[in-house]
């Protein structure tokens, strides 16, 4: 995946300590070149869910055609407007961010959140299990292992992708999920950074040496 990210406040430029963070919603489209091995993916974030049918459509618009997937970092959208967009949009595919207050709504039941995820039916390619959502926070699997088994049994066709963490440093958090799910898809963030703070540049050596890591483990 290459991710593009985006609110709903840089969508509507509305200022926020995101804008120097994320690209400016023009250029993207650029960002998103052909390639056989890229799979890009606009990232789009609103934990309130304003205006959500307006503003994906909105998003998608601006991906270009390049643009394969649109990941929600949302609370729960609206099913029927995301099956009303996958219909409108069917080359597109489309990710649910599984997040820490989206699971805290199913009280961290696994069983109550794939129940959840049903909702959507057809209309979802991917659920990423994130409980740091962008904080850095360490991925735990054991936390983890519980929502991507029930995902696996009521949805064995939905993707699993994790994140938490993860960076050329980290990839170990991974081992006890990779024994269940070798198709796994892994999801980094603020760990590409010295730092480890979402707001500051990407740093390419780090990015570079998690990718042969994670080429290793895989």
């Amino acid at each position: 995946m290459v991710g593009v990210m985006m609110s709903y406040k840089t969508l509507n430029g509305i200022p926020t300590k995101w804008t120097t963070a994320f690209p400016p919603k023009e250029i993207i489209k650029d960002i998103f070149i052909s390639h056989p091995l890229a799979f890009n993916t606009l990232h789009y974030a609103d934990y309130d869910g304003i205006k959500v049918a307006e503003n994906i459509e909105f998003a998608a618009s601006l991906g270009g055609p390049n643009m394969h997937a649109l990941q929600l970092d949302m609370i729960w959208p609206d099913p029927k407007i995301i099956a009303s967009f996958r219909n409108r949009y069917p080359w597109i595919q489309v990710i649910v961010q599984g997040n820490s207050d989206a699971m805290d709504l199913v009280g961290n039941n696994p069983v109550a959140f794939t129940k959840r995820l049903l909702e959507y039916g057809d209309a979802i390619d991917y659920v990423l299990l994130d409980m740091s959502m962008g904080r850095g926070l360490e991925l735990k699997a054991k936390a983890i292992l519980p929502f991507a088994r029930a995902i696996a049994r009521y949805l064995p066709e939905v993707g699993i992708a994790v994140a938490g963490g993860l960076g050329p440093d980290t990839l170990r958090l991974l081992r006890p999920l990779l024994e269940e799910f070798p198709n796994l898809s892994i999801d980094a963030q603020s760990k590409l950074r010295p730092s480890g703070n979402a707001l500051d540049p990407i740093d390419w050596r780090m990015a570079e040496l998690y990718l042969q890591r994670a080429f290793s483990l895989f």
